[in-house]
């Protein structure tokens, strides 16, 4: 079996990267991604990318990362504890973007590549990733619409793949102590290696070159729609369950922290405001009430084999 090149990732990566910020700026129309560059004497680099303020995304970041390390933090290999401790090289893109209008959903991609070294044993590589949709108020054509590009993300990989990466992403996108998922899904994969790289690297290219076109209709479609204080009372309540996924199981969050990298970067995906209400539900029959009842349920939108 082929072994990994961290350096193709890293080069597909940085142009993805430029592309979705230049999407997104042309989108909101004034607002523009502020980006930085850091590196260390290990050879690690971080390209931080945000954006805030704008019109259309109230914020949004798109972070690349290519790090290398003595020892592999254990978030990193959640289901690979054997390779804990080991020497490893990490090539990364992750993004979020919080829309200003609460009837444009809030999204999140993540795109990896791990390469593990561990003492006296030959080196092992893996992708991760998947992108997933957060509405605030939920429309059918665009959870079909969303679905139908995760279903051709994971096209490479076969029939069955979709099925198989949108139960994942069901299944990790969920607040336990809350008993409800974060939003709509979509594809989710880690520790991916099979059949070979050339094939999964192809599979994580079909993620990247999905996203955009399964998010930017539904921005277009929606970010012009009227809301008052109501709505955004909502959204900002809907939010704070976006942070406490993020704070207490996102994987990607907890490997930032122990992997020592830069806490802002780590943060980024933090909405700008949020808020916390002591025991509130939404009025029953509300378009609010609808999110749970319909939206924030498992459901096959598209043919899992189509």
């Amino acid at each position: 079996m082929a072994g990994p090149d961290p350096a193709r990732v890293h080069t597909y990566l940085t142009d993805l990267q430029g592309r979705i910020c230049a999407a997104l700026e042309a989108e909101d129309g004034g607002g523009r991604f502020a980006g930085e560059t850091f590196s260390d004497p290990g050879g690690s680099v971080a390209m931080p990318r945000v954006l805030e303020g704008g019109a259309v995304i109230e914020k949004a970041a798109v972070n690349f990362t290519h790090g290398r390390g003595k020892s592999l933090p254990g978030p990193a290999t959640a289901t690979r504890p054997e390779l804990a401790g080991a020497a490893f090289e990490a090539v990364s893109l992750s993004l979020i973007v919080h829309p200003r209008s609460p009837y444009v959903p809030t999204t999140h991609m993540n795109l990896r590549l791990f390469s593990a070294t561990p003492a006296g044993r030959p080196a092992v590589w893996w992708f991760g990733g998947g992108f997933d949709l957060t509405p605030y108020y939920g429309f059918d054509e665009d959870c079909v619409h969303w679905h139908e590009h995760a279903r051709a993300a994971c096209a490479p990989l076969g029939p069955g793949a979709y099925a198989r990466f949108k139960k994942e992403c069901d299944a990790y996108f969920f607040l336990p102590h809350r008993g409800e998922p974060r939003g709509i899904g979509g594809s989710f994969f880690d520790d991916l290696a099979e059949p070979d790289f050339e094939t999964v690297f192809a599979f994580l290219r079909g993620h990247g070159e999905n996203f955009l076109a399964g998010y930017l209709p539904i921005v277009q479609g929606r970010k012009d729609t009227p809301y008052g204080k109501r709505e955004r009372d909502f959204q900002l309540w809907r939010r704070g369950r976006y942070v406490e996924f993020n704070l207490l199981y996102d994987r990607g969050t907890k490997y930032g922290i122990e992997s020592g990298r830069r806490i802002e970067s780590v943060l980024a995906s933090l909405p700008p405001e949020v808020r916390w209400r002591h025991d509130w539900r939404p009025e029953p029959g509300s378009p609010e009430a609808r999110l749970f009842e319909r939206y924030l349920v498992p459901r096959d939108w598209v043919d899992l084999e189509g």
